[in-house]
């Protein structure tokens, strides 16, 4: 079934994630959540396993099925031959509780991890399962509140001087000058649990101790080491993700900044709201500050062991009400719109997903007339004209795929 037009109002789906918060996406989205779920993520986009829906006023259909129906007329024939699908997810997030340490492997190394993981017959939903599927997984985020994040290693002086800081530290000192930073990470992440206890249980009771005398910062470790151990009542079986803690960057966005993440380097989410723009994939190696399967040696293999000084990006803008986060990948591309009792013109040359995050505007198209609320999301198809008026404020995030 064909849908009327080229313009529709999009649904997306909430994912109930333990570490989600309780109010940030039923206020933004409009629901009332009487049940109280943690609601960590909003979907916006076409994965298989929570595909978004769209209507033109009269029927509904899901995304995914929408495209395969029609790929030419969804997602234009190059990208449909170049990806197969609708290449890219957009997400909105609420990180209460911090997210695992990460890493996301190159496609050609996904495509390798996959075919040998089904070769091996271990089933797609097993939890000891590695690569989900033959993707890469990239990822953008633009900051809706105060965002705190860890990117990548820290600068080495930056690093010697916290192993010097630390004494419990102190005998990493000699190897990672000698090993560099894989040699460290490597070490500390196939350490006997019992050794972890040893070397980490001091450091923990100590910034603990200095939370509670407000010493701490979130620009510091300890801060987020105090709390990954919030109302425990003893420690023990200290999580080894504390290790990254103190040897990744600590990186603060403020609202309306992004962070890129490529292939290889470490991350984690720890605390705030944003707009998450990825490729279309589920492949996650995992490094600790998570019960899910931590895979170390097939971690080291996919990690870059290298010194990152992080980016934060305000955007650039390129006129049009409109600022461009240049994210080196062909998957996806997003833009923020701003507006104040003005407008912004443009011509869809792929799918695109808007949301408006504050605000509410009109959207005006050869073939559809769309009020945006504030949570409300449109999809526009490729070759569609289009004005988004606003006679106020309004916000509006947009994704689609480069040229």
């Amino acid at each position: 079934m064909e849908l009327s037009g080229k313009a529709f109002h999009l649904a997306g789906k909430v994912q109930h994630y333990a570490w989600g918060g309780y109010n940030y996406i039923p206020e933004l989205i409009g629901f009332t959540n009487n049940e109280h779920k943690p609601c960590a993520e909003y979907w916006m986009g076409a994965h298989p396993s929570a595909s978004s829906v769209i209507t033109d006023g009269k029927n509904s259909v899901s995304l995914n099925e929408y495209i395969k129906s029609y790929p030419s007329h969804t997602i234009t024939n190059p990208v449909f031959t170049r990806f197969g699908e609708l290449p890219y997810l957009f997400k909105i997030l609420d990180v209460k509780d911090m997210l695992s340490i990460q890493v996301h492997p190159t496609k050609a190394e996904a495509e390798k991890g996959f075919d040998a993981e089904e070769a091996a017959g271990i089933p797609i939903n097993a939890p000891h399962r590695n690569y989900k599927d033959r993707n890469h997984k990239p990822e953008v985020m633009v900051a809706l509140s105060e965002f705190w994040l860890l990117h990548g290693f820290k600068l080495a002086n930056e690093l010697v001087k916290t192993l010097q800081d630390i004494k419990e530290f102190n005998v990493l000192i000699a190897l990672f000058k000698l090993n560099g930073y894989k040699g460290l990470y490597q070490f500390v992440m196939e350490m006997d649990q019992a050794d972890i206890d040893n070397m980490l249980t001091s450091l923990v009771e100590r910034e603990i101790r200095r939370k509670g005398d407000s010493e701490l910062t979130k620009a510091e470790p300890g801060w987020w080491v105090c709390k990954l151990f919030e109302g425990n009542q003893e420690i023990k079986n200290i999580d080894r993700g504390i290790f990254s803690i103190y040897f990744f960057n600590i990186v603060k966005a403020n609202p309306g900044e992004a962070v890129f993440q490529g292939a290889g380097i470490p991350h984690a989410y720890l605390e705030g709201q944003n707009v998450e723009l990825m490729a279309n994939s589920d492949n996650v190696l995992r490094g600790g500050l998570t019960p899910k399967h931590i895979d170390v040696p097939e971690l080291m293999k996919h990690t870059a062991f290298e010194a990152v000084a992080p980016n934060v990006m305000s955007g650039n803008d390129v006129g049009n009400n409109e600022v461009l986060y240049p994210c080196p990948v062909p998957d996806f591309g997003i833009k923020k719109v701003s507006l104040n009792a003005n407008s912004h013109q443009s011509v869809a040359t792929s799918l695109e997903i808007i949301i408006a995050v504050e605000g509410g505007a009109v959207l005006n198209s050869s073939t559809a007339n769309l009020v945006i609320k504030q949570g409300e999301v449109v999809a526009i198809l490729p070759g569609e004209q289009y004005t988004i008026e606003s006679s106020g404020t309004c916000v509006l995030y947009k994704a689609f795929v480069p040229a």
